[in-house]
C-alpha cells in the first residue's frame, strides 16, 4: 500500500532541517545484538535509547530514514493523553490502574523536556497547548475534562479560556472556549526525532537505514530478522513499525489501519502577523471530531492540519483544500501563500486504544490513533522495562483488547470511511 522512498519527502521539516540530516549507511551481512527494533521513528528510537542507556546491544534497522514517517511528518503538538482519553482504561482496570497510566503519561511530557535538554536537541520547543470548541454544545467537553482531570487523575495543570479571552490566544472569531495545557507545547517533529537518533547512536545504538525488514523468524536463540541485503540475530525484537507495519506481521497488520492525514505550512508572515494569530504562541487543536490544528514556527510560518483519507493517495488539490480550510479560522491570511503541502499515515485501532503487547521474544506498540509524541515516549520506557524483565507497565496496556478490523485493510477502510462522513455531518449538524 505505502511508496517507500530513500530520502525524506518534500515539507517543511525537510527542507528546514536538512543541516541536522545524516544518512547512515544500509545494513549488510550479519550482525548480532541483545535487542533488535524495527523502525526508527519515536517508538523505536525511545525504546532503543532506554535499552541502551541500560547497557543492553541494540540495533535499530529503518526501510527508508530516521523519522520518514509520521514521526518526521506529524503536527508537532506536544499533546497529554491518549486518542482515546482516559475511559477506556478506566474500564479495563479501574480507577487505580488508570491513574498508573496517567502518571506514565505525565512523567513522558517531562522526559520529552529532559532529553532535549540532556541531548541539545535544537528542535524549536515551545510551551502550552490550546483545546478549543467551535461549537457551543461542546464547550462541556473542555469542562468536562478540566473537572475530571483534576478530580480523578490528580492534574491541576488546566485553565479554561472563555470566550471573551480567546484573543488573548487566538485572533479568529471561530471559537467558543478553550482549554489551555501548560504542560502542552509543540516542537519541530523532525528535528527532534533526528536528535534522538543522535543521542541513541551516542549511547552505543547502531542504526541502518534502507534497511527494511522482509520476516523473521523465531528459533530457540531467540529472532532472527532478515533484510534485503543482511540479517539480525537477536535475542529480542520490538516491532515499532506502527502504520507501516505491512506484512511484516499479518496479525498486528489487522488490528490497525493506515490513515491519511495532511499538513500544509504558509510563507513565513512576519512577526507582527504571527502575533496577531497566535498572541501566546501556543499549539492550537479543536475538539471536532474531525479536526483541525494548527502551530506557528519558529520562523513565523503557520502550519495547519487536518483531513483524513482512506485510500493510500494524497488527495487532489491537496493545498487548495486544506487552504480553504485555514482561512475558515484565519479569513485574514487571504492572501498569504502556502509553500509546502504534505501528508502520511496515522496508525489506527478500531476502539482508538493503543496497543502494545508481547508474544515470547516480540514485543510491538502501535495503533496511536493520532496522538503520538507522548504517547510513543510511554511506549518506549514500557517496552524497554518489560525486556528488561519488568512487565508491570506492559500489563496495563495488554488489558486493552484491540482486534482486528472486520473484512480486513480494504473493507475496515470503507467502514471507517463512512463512520468518519457520519460524524463528519454530526460535527455540522
Amino acid at each position: 500500500m505505502f511508496q517507500q522512498g530513500t530520502d525524506y519527502l518534500d515539507s517543511y521539516y525537510s527542507v528546514s532541517s536538512q543541516p541536522q540530516q545524516v544518512r547512515r549507511s544500509r545494513l549488510e551481512g550479519e550482525v548480532d545484538a541483545d535487542v533488535v527494533i524495527v523502525g526508527a521513528g519515536y517508538t523505536g528510537l525511545y525504546t532503543a535509547l532506554n535499552l541502551a542507556e541500560a547497557g543492553l546491544r541494540v540495533v535499530v534497522i529503518e526501510a527508508s530514514r530516521v523519522g520518514w514517517g509520521a514521526s518526521g511528518r506529524n503536527g508537532g503538538q506536544i499533546i497529554l493523553g491518549f486518542s482515546c482519553d482516559m475511559p477506556p482504561f478506566e474500564a479495563a482496570l479501574g480507577l487505580t490502574g488508570a491513574r498508573e497510566v496517567w502518571r506514565l503519561i505525565q512523567e513522558a511530557a517531562g522526559e520529552i523536556r529532559s532529553r532535549i535538554v540532556r541531548h541539545e536537541i535544537d528542535c524549536d520547543l515551545a510551551e502550552g497547548h490550546l483545546w478549543t470548541s467551535v461549537q457551543q454544545r461542546r464547550v462541556g467537553l473542555l469542562t468536562g475534562w478540566q473537572e475530571e482531570a483534576a478530580s480523578k487523575w490528580g492534574y491541576e495543570g488546566l485553565r479554561f479560556i472563555p470566550k471573551a479571552e480567546l484573543p488573548q490566544h487566538i485572533g479568529s472569531d471561530r471559537y467558543q472556549a478553550a482549554l489551555l495545557d501548560s504542560k502542552g507545547g509543540h516542537l519541530h517533529p523532525l528535528k527532534y526525532v533526528l536528535g534522538l537518533a543522535r543521542a541513541a547512536e551516542a549511547a552505543g545504538v547502531r542504526i541502518y537505514e534502507d534497511s527494511q525488514a522482509t520476516s523473521y523468524a523465531r528459533s530457540s536463540n531467540g529472532v532472527t530478522v532478515q533484510t534485503r541485503h543482511g540479517r539480525i540475530q537477536a535475542g529480542k525484537l520490538v516491532l515499532a513499525c506502527n502504520a507501516y507495519i505491512d506484512k511484516l506481521d499479518s496479525r498486528l497488520q489487522s488490528r490497525v489501519l493506515p490513515v491519511g492525514t495532511y499538513i500544509i505550512a504558509t510563507e513565513p508572515l512576519g512577526e507582527a502577523v504571527a502575533r496577531q494569530l497566535l498572541p501566546s504562541g501556543h499549539a492550537v487543536s479543536d475538539n471536532q471530531f474531525i479536526l483541525d490544528y494548527f502551530r506557528m514556527t519558529a520562523d513565523h510560518r503557520l502550519l495547519f492540519g487536518g483531513k483524513c483519507t482512506y485510500t493510500g493517495k494524497t488527495p487532489r488539490n491537496l493545498a487548495a483544500g486544506m487552504r480553504g480550510d485555514m482561512l475558515k479560522v484565519f479569513p485574514q491570511l487571504q492572501s498569504a501563500k502556502v509553500t509546502h503541502a504534505w501528508g502520511g499515515h496515522i496508525d489506527i485501532t478500531m476502539p482508538r486504544t493503543p496497543d502494545f503487547g508481547c508474544d515470547g521474544d516480540v514485543y510491538w506498540a502501535q495503533g496511536f490513533s493520532g496522538h503520538g509524541i507522548v504517547p510513543t515516549c510511554v511506549a518506549g520506557r514500557v517496552l524497554a522495562e518489560a525486556i528488561r524483565g519488568d512487565d508491570t507497565h506492559l500489563k496495563l496496556f495488554t488489558a486493552l483488547r484491540n482486534p482486528p478490523f472486520p473484512g480486513g485493510e480494504k473493507l475496515g477502510a470503507l467502514f471507517q470511511a463512512v463512520g468518519m462522513s457520519y460524524y463528519r455531518l454530526r460535527d455540522y449538524f
